[in-house]
């Protein structure tokens, strides 16, 4: 990590938290682990009532860096034992107080569009483009989204967006409410800060308790799914399926899968 690839500021009563690994704004553990501290001080700092997460680059967030962890594995590098799990990081970003927008103004896949279900709200574009991949790539989904993801669209939307792994563009992200606001691409990152600012003029004490009541179990259900998710992955990223389904999407073809 270098202090560049997390930048903070605020503005007013509007912090804006931005990932910079452009362009694809890959994440892993120290990533999520550096966004969480950043998230963290920010409820600790009064002056800050809501938060706006973006990213610089191309992409939103493309998730995990899955083909660099299967060619690593082909050429006999043994993965570092992390002393934390990824997911664990995750959890301490769904239990700090302020609202977040996330402003989407490229593609969320896989675990970046995890990353984007743990904000309240969502602005996109019809240029952006957002799966839950996992399944087309022989894989479980993660990041909480088993859980976040039925939340916004229902179970039925949910399953199929997860079977299929289809990847949908911003409008339909709108329709489905997977996102809250539709804009021009430009204007992506404003209209967060708007809404973000709107956010800020309402009692902030008031705005943290609410959004703790309506987040109801939200914690104790991510963090459930995220140990289930975190140990059926394990287990499917020893199969050929999993190797194969990385590697197609890398080639961009067809997977050709057999069930093991």
């Amino acid at each position: 990590m270098t202090e560049k690839e997390i930048g903070v500021s605020i503005d007013g009563h509007v912090a804006t938290v931005e990932l910079r690994r452009p362009p694809n704004n890959f994440l892993d553990i120290d990533l999520i682990g550096e966004l969480a501290s950043a998230l963290e001080a920010l409820d600790e700092d009064s002056n800050c009532r809501s938060i706006v997460l973006a990213a610089a680059g191309k992409h939103f967030c493309a998730g995990a860096n899955l083909k660099k962890r299967v060619d690593d594995e082909a050429a006999g590098q043994k993965q570092v034992t992390q002393p934390r799990h990824l997911y664990h990081e995750a959890q301490r970003l769904v239990q700090t107080r302020k609202p977040i927008v996330a402003a989407i103004h490229g593609s969320a896949i896989g675990a970046g569009l995890g990353l984007a279900l743990v904000a309240d709200f969502r602005v996109t574009c019809k240029e952006a483009r957002l799966a839950a991949n996992f399944c087309a790539m022989g894989y479980h989904p993660g990041f909480g989204m088993t859980v976040t993801l039925p939340r916004l669209v229902g179970h039925q939307t949910a399953k199929w967006l997860f079977l299929t792994g289809k990847r949908i563009p911003g409008e339909e992200a709108f329709e489905l409410g997977l996102a809250d606001r539709l804009v021009a691409q430009d204007q992506v990152r404003q209209v967060a800060q708007e809404m973000a600012a709107e956010l800020a003029k309402s009692g902030p004490l008031a705005v943290q308790a609410t959004r703790e009541t309506l987040n109801g179990d939200l914690f104790a259900a991510f963090r459930a799914a995220t140990e289930r998710e975190a140990f059926v992955q394990m287990m499917l990223r020893e199969t050929n399926d999993f190797k194969e389904g990385v590697k197609a999407g890398f080639d961009r073809r067809d997977p050709v899968f057999t069930g093991n």
